[in-house]
C-alpha cells in the first residue's frame, strides 16, 4: 500500500506557530503610534528610563537575605551570572553590590544619583569590568523579555540618499517624545495614575536633531496638524538592545591623545551626504554614531575613565548632570542613559590631587570594588575556571584552597589586636571560631582596616599560576599544592605590578605561613583517613561512654577482658578529652554535659550517635589515630622499608583518601609520603 504524502501546508503551519517563530515575530513588532499608546496604558513599564530599567532588570532575577557578623545583607542573584552558567559570577563583595543596587534604586526614584557618573573603583582584577559586562549583558537579555520591552520610532519619509522608505530615529528615541512637552506631561500624569510602579515615570527632553527637523518639516507641510503627521508618517518598532549591533550600549576606551577625537563620543559629519544636502549643519548629513548617541536608552561604559583627556571629561559633566551632549554644529541634544566608568587606585589618586577636576569629582558616585577577603568565596572564583572537565588533569585537594589562602593573606591588614595572627584573622572572616573572639570583634576588625581588599595579589595572578602549574608539569597527571606554591613564589620575581622588594619579601613570608598551614591540613587529612574506621570509632565511643557513665554515677565498670568490676579508667578518659583541650578543671562539666545530652535523647526515644557531637567525634578520631599510627608505621615510607602487613594497612588508608577525600592514586601517595616525612621529622626531634 502506497504511503500517504505528508500535508505540506499543515507542516508549514506548525512551523509558523512554533515558539521560536512566534518569539521572532514579537521581537520584530511594528505598529502605529496609536497601537503603541494602547500598549503603554496596558503596561506603563514600557516607558521607563534607563536607570529604572537597569534597576528592575537586576531585581527581576531575585534576591535572598542572609546575616553575616550580625549584619543583614542581600545577595542579588543577577550577580551570580545567570547568562553563562555562573562563569562570571561575583563572590564575596555583597556589601559593595548592595551599594551599587542602591545607587540604581535612588536613580530610578530620581533622588539625584541619576545625574551622576557611576565610578567603579578598585585594584586591577577586582571584578569592575565583570560588573560592567553583566550589566550590559543583562540589559540585552531584559530587552528581549515581555517585562523589559521598549520601543522606538521611525518616519515614513523616503531617504533621498539611500532610498530607504523609513528613516529611523538615529538615537532610538522614546516614541512619547513625539508628543509636545505640555501635552506630554498631561499624558505622563495619566499613565502614572494607572501605573503600579513604586516610582514615577518621566519622559523628558527634546527629540534628536534629525527627528526634530523631520517633525518640523512635516508640521509645515500639514499646516501644524500634529495628529495627521503622526498617523501618516510615524511607525513604532520594538527596540532590542545589543552591544554588537551598537544599539543601547556604547563602550569607550582611551587611546593615544593625538588620535582621540570628541566626535567618537558625539558623532561626526557624513561628508558623503554633505555633497547632497549642501551644508554640514543639516542633521541629515550627520552620523549620530558616537558612543553617547548609540548608548541612548541604555548604558555607556568608559574603560579606565580617568585616563581620558580633560576635554572628554568635560563632555561627561554635561552628559551626567544635564543629560545632554553637544554634537558638532548642533544644539544640546538630550540623552537618557546610565554612564558607567571604572578606574584603579593610582588614577583615582591623581584625580583627587587635581584641583581642576573638582567639578568632575562632585558629579561622581564612587563605589569601591575591593578584592574578596573571604576564603570560601575566593576558592569559588578559581574552582569555576579550573574544573576537571576543563583542565583534563587531576587537581589534588587543597591545591586551590592554598593559593586562595595566600591571596587573601596578602590583602588583609595586620590585626591591631594583640595575640591575633593574620591567619586567625583570615579564619575569622571565613566564619571559623577563634577563642576569645565574638562577631562584634570581627566587625571591629573590619571597621579598623580601611584599605583591606584594596591591596594585595590579584585573582588574575593566581589564575595564571594555576595555569602554569597545569602546563609546566606535562608528565604529571596531578597538580598538587607544592607545584602551585612553587609557581606562586617564582612568579613574584617577575611580577610587573610589584616593584617593592619589601612587598615581595612580605608575600614570600606569607607563603611560608601557608606552607605551615598546609602541613596541618595534610596531617589532619591523613589522621582522619587512618581513623576513618567507623566500627573502631563506635567501639571506642561506647567504651568511653561506659566509663563516663560510671564516673558520673560513682559506679564501677566491668573489664571486658577479665570480667571484673573496677574503677572508671581516668587515664583512658583524659586521653580522649585532652585531644580537644578539655582541661582538668573542666573535665567534670564536660562529662556531665555528655551524659545530660544522652539522657535528653533517651527521653525523646532517640539513640546517641557520636557523629552529632562534632567535638567528641574529633576527639575520638584523634585518639584512634594515636592508637593506630604506630601499628601502621607511616614513617617507614620515608625509609622505603615497608613489610607486607604495614603496606596492606597503608593501602587501606590510601584507598580511603581516594574514595572519601577526592584524591587519586598519585596525589594520595604524595600526601602520605609528605605526612610521613613530617612524622619522621618529629621522631628525630624527639
Amino acid at each position: 500500500m502506497a504511503k500517504r504524502a505528508p500535508d505540506i501546508n499543515s507542516i508549514l503551519d506548525a512551523i509558523e506557530d512554533s515558539p521560536e517563530v512566534r518569539e521572532y515575530r514579537e521581537l520584530q513588532w511594528e505598529g502605529s503610534f496609536n497601537d503603541y499608546l494602547k500598549m503603554v496604558f496596558d503596561d506603563p513599564r514600557i516607558v521607563r528610563n534607563a536607570h529604572q530599567r537597569v534597576y528592575d532588570m537586576i531585581l527581576s532575577h531575585g534576591s535572598s537575605e542572609f546575616t553575616q557578623f550580625k549584619e543583614r545583607l542581600v545577595r542579588y542573584k543577577f550577580f551570580g551570572d545567570p547568562f553563562t552558567g555562573g562563569h562570571e559570577a561575583i563572590f564575596g563583595i555583597e556589601k559593595q553590590l548592595m551599594q551599587l543596587v542602591s545607587h540604581f534604586k535612588s536613580a530610578a526614584f530620581q533622588f539625584g544619583t541619576e545625574k551622576r557618573v557611576l565610578l567603579l573603583h578598585g585594584p586591577v582584577g577586582s571584578a569592575k569590568s565583570t560588573i560592567a559586562r553583566l550589566l550590559k549583558r543583562g540589559l540585552e537579555s531584559y530587552s528581549r523579555k515581555e517585562e523589559g520591552r521598549l520601543y522606538t520610532f521611525g518616519w515614513r519619509v523616503k531617504d533621498e540618499v539611500t532610498g530607504a522608505d523609513i528613516i529611523w530615529s538615529p538615537m532610538n528615541e522614546e516614541p512619547l517624545k513625539l508628543v509636545p512637552k505640555e501635552a506630554r506631561q498631561k499624558l505622563i500624569d495619566q499613565i502614572n495614575e494607572k501605573s503600579d510602579l513604586p516610582y514615577k515615570l518621566r519622559v523628558e527632553g527634546e527629540l534628536d536633531p534629525l527627528s526634530r527637523k523631520i517633525m518640523n518639516d512635516l508640521l509645515a507641510k500639514y499646516e501644524g496638524n500634529w495628529r495627521e503627521v503622526v498617523e501618516k508618517h510615524v511607525v513604532v518598532k520594538r527596540l532590542l538592545i545589543s552591544e554588537k549591533d551598537r544599539v543601547g550600549i556604547g563602550t569607550f576606551q582611551p587611546k593615544d591623545e593625538k588620535n582621540q577625537d570628541a566626535t567618537e563620543l558625539t558623532g561626526d559629519v557624513n561628508y558623503r551626504k554633505i555633497a547632497f544636502y549642501g551644508v554640514d549643519s543639516d542633521p541629515r548629513a550627520f552620523n549620530f554614531d558616537g558612543e553617547f548617541n548609540v548608548a541612548n536608552r541604555g548604558i555607556v561604559e568608559f574603560i579606565e575613565v580617568l585616563k581620558l583627556d580633560v576635554a572628554f571629561l568635560y563632555d561627561l559633566l554635561g552628559a551626567s548632570q544635564e543629560h545632554s551632549i553637544k554634537p558638532k554644529k548642533f544644539p544640546q541634544t538630550d540623552i537618557d542613559e546610565v554612564i558607567l566608568g571604572h578606574t584603579n587606585e593610582p588614577e583615582y589618586k591623581r584625580l583627587q590631587s587635581n584641583e581642576l577636576m573638582e567639578a568632575f569629582r562632585d558629579r561622581t558616585v564612587k563605589i569601591d570594588i575591593p578584592y574578596n577577603t573571604v576564603l570560601d568565596n575566593e576558592i569559588k572564583i578559581y574552582e569555576k575556571d579550573f574544573t576537571k572537565a576543563r583542565v583534563n588533569k587531576h587537581i589534588a585537594p587543597h591545591t586551590i584552597e592554598i593559593a586562595a589562602m595566600w591571596a587573601i593573606l596578602t590583602r588583609l591588614e595586620d590585626p591591631k589586636r594583640g595575640g591575633l595572627t593574620l591567619l586567625q584573622k583570615l579564619k575569622l572572616y571565613n566564619g571559623k571560631s577563634v577563642p576569645g573572639m565574638t562577631e562584634d570583634n570581627i566587625r571591629e576588625l573590619r571597621a579598623e582596616a580601611k584599605n583591606e581588599g584594596l591591596q594585595g595579589i590579584s585573582p588574575r595572578y593566581i589564575q595564571d599560576k594555576i595555569s602554569n602549574a597545569i602546563v609546566n608539569y606535562p608528565a604529571a597527571d596531578t597538580v598538587n599544592p607544592f607545584m602551585l606554591m612553587n609557581e606562586l613564589e617564582q612568579g613574584l620575581k617577575h611580577h610587573s605590578l610589584i616593584t617593592s622588594e619589601d612587598v615581595k619579601k612580605r608575600y614570600r613570608e606569607l607563603l611560608g605561613v601557608v606552607r605551615q598551614e598546609y602541613e596541618e591540613i595534610a596531617k589532619n587529612e591523613v589522621q582522619r583517613a587512618i581513623s576513618a574506621d567507623e566500627e573502631a570509632i563506635a567501639r571506642l565511643c561506647s567504651n568511653y561512654i561506659d566509663h563516663v557513665k560510671a564516673y558520673t554515677q560513682r559506679e564501677r565498670v566491668r573489664n571486658k577482658y577479665t570480667g571484673e568490676m573496677q574503677e572508671p579508667d581516668e587515664r583512658f578518659m583524659r586521653s580522649i578529652e585532652e585531644k580537644i583541650d578539655v582541661s582538668e578543671s573542666r573535665k567534670d562539666d564536660f562529662r556531665r554535659e555528655i551524659m545530660n545530652y544522652i539522657g535528653a535523647l533517651a527521653l525523646e526515644g532517640k539513640t546517641f550517635d557520636y557523629k552529632t557531637n562534632e567535638r567528641l567525634h574529633r576527639a575520638l578520631e584523634l585518639k584512634l589515630f594515636e592508637d593506630q599510627k604506630d601499628s601502621i608505621k607511616l614513617t617507614s615510607l620515608v625509609s622505603n622499608v615497608v613489610d607486607k602487613e604495614t603496606q596492606a594497612k597503608i593501602d587501606v588508608v590510601k584507598q580511603r583518601l581516594i574514595d572519601r577525600y577526592g584524591y587519586n592514586d598519585t596525589s594520595a601517595t604524595d600526601l602520605l609520603n609528605f605526612v610521613a616525612s613530617i612524622f619522621a621529622r618529629g621522631d628525630i626531634k624527639e
